[in-house]
């Protein structure tokens, strides 16, 4: 069900419900028929024809001013799904060491991601990224031991700038990740400029749950409450652990703005957690992200926008805070800066999560780029129940109102709660000319005031 219905509430129980629903909005097919056909005892079929598009080709990105580098995922060689955690686990810590370095310059680790299993030339791969180092290895741990093997390319000369393998005790794998990190930096920059320690947790089970966890945190309501187990699990063993309180405090906002808790008490215990988590480790960007997006949504602004500044500042890389700023200032009005900093986070982030798509959707709507609007929130990526509202409005203000009040439809089979007013007491706003202007393109769509 979860496969199938990404991020919509459907159960099995209401699911008949959703294809009479889908059965109305796509008619009769050609031949009389219908497009979802009832498989007895099975379940439903789609009957359409389906046809397989070719990759697209990807345009190679222009490289930064600055020395620039990905982080490929590291492989585990192993089917066992532990090893392979631990792997990915690893590549994301090195990317998070690596971004704080204000020298460089470094993809974010969705893009990458993109690219585990994959048997491709790494120069092909640079090109996409619009990089010019990947840093590419392998990781296994057994019998509490570490074994890692990390090379660093220049994917445009096909030079190995340093290689180097590592085989060390399990219960130093951290000193190994910021012995990596330093390699690379030194190499890339010529001199090693280390910023602020972070917070290591000390307890490696509690590290395995929380890699774990922040990887379900965001797919579904349903893996939000066993990644909430985990990371409960992970502070129980490591009261300190400043990175499992900030996920924590993002698993509880998620729930009330998102999968439809309710706000109390997840408010303000998201609040609480997240500023325990910075008060832990005040070195942690990510800490200082989580507690300004809950800032902003206290309506607390000034002091929202002191804790933006402040993960920036330790990680200028960070492309989820580039964007997230990006739809804090639509709210606030601050469109051109949004739509900066929107493609600034697209730059860092080439293959982003869907909802980089509906920030941009949104900041194109606020500038009035209603054409724009609609051809980024009809992307594959992006075309999902939470866009079809802003799809809606910019529909509306093109005076395509038939188009719009077919995603209005669609959005309310898997919303059927929603208001408008609802929405505007929910949402952060601080200009009210904005607003009005998405309350005027939902009304001209049709949705429930």
């Amino acid at each position: 069900m979860d496969a199938a219905w990404p991020g919509t509430a459907v159960e099995e129980g209401n699911l008949t419900v959703q294809i009479a629903q889908l059965r109305k909005l796509l008619g009769p097919a050609a031949d009389g028929g219908e497009w979802i056909a009832t498989v007895p005892r099975v379940g439903y079929r789609f009957t359409g024809a389906i046809e397989q598009l070719g990759g697209a080709v990807r345009k190679p990105l222009p490289l930064p001013s600055k020395p620039s580098i990905a982080v490929l995922p590291f492989v585990a060689f192993s089917s066992d799904p532990e090893q392979d955690s631990f792997a990915d686990g690893l590549t994301e810590d090195l990317i998070t060491d690596l971004s704080r370095n204000a020298g460089l310059f470094v993809i974010a680790r969705n893009s990458v991601f993109a690219y585990k299993g994959k048997a491709m030339d790494v120069r092909r791969i640079a090109e996409e990224l619009g990089v010019r180092y990947l840093l590419e290895g392998s990781a296994r741990r057994a019998a509490g031991r570490v074994r890692i093997n990390a090379q660093l390319v220049d994917a445009v000369s096909g030079e190995h700038l340093w290689a180097e393998r590592f085989d060390r005790s399990l219960e130093d794998i951290f000193a190994v990740q910021d012995e990596v990190t330093a390699k690379i930096v030194e190499a890339l920059l010529g001199r090693l400029r280390a910023p602020p320690p972070r917070n290591r947790p000390r307890n490696l089970e509690a590290y395995d749950l929380c890699v774990r966890a922040r990887k379900l945190i965001d797919d579904s309501p349903q893996t939000a409450r066993e990644a909430h187990l985990m990371l409960m699990r992970a502070v129980s063993l490591d009261p300190d652990y400043a990175e499992a309180y900030r996920w924590l405090a993002m698993n509880h906002w998620m729930g009330w703005v998102h999968w439809g808790e309710p706000i109390e008490p997840n408010r303000g215990v998201a609040l609480e957690l997240a500023r325990k988590a910075v008060a832990i480790d005040p070195n942690d960007a990510g800490c200082h992200w989580v507690l300004a997006n809950l800032l902003a949504y206290e309506r607390r602004f000034d002091e929202a926008d002191a804790e933006f500044a402040k993960a920036i500042e330790l990680d200028p890389n960070d492309a989820d805070t580039w964007a997230t700023i990006s739809d804090i200032e639509v709210l606030a009005g601050q469109i051109e800066e949004s739509l900066e900093h929107i493609r600034k986070a697209f730059r860092l982030n080439p293959y982003p999560p869907s909802w980089y798509y509906l920030t941009l959707g949104q900041a194109q709507y606020a500038a009035g780029e209603y054409e724009a609007a609609v051809e980024t929130l009809r992307r594959d990526e992006t075309y999902r129940t939470s866009s079809r509202r802003f799809l809606a409005a910019s529909l509306a203000q093109l005076g395509r109102f038939d188009e719009a009040r077919a995603e209005v439809e669609m959005f309310l089979v898997a919303n059927p709660h929603f208001s408008t007013s609802h929405w505007v007491w929910t949402e952060p706003f601080r200009d009210a000319a904005t607003l009005e202007h998405f309350v005027d393109g939902f009304r001209k769509a049709g949705l429930p005031e």
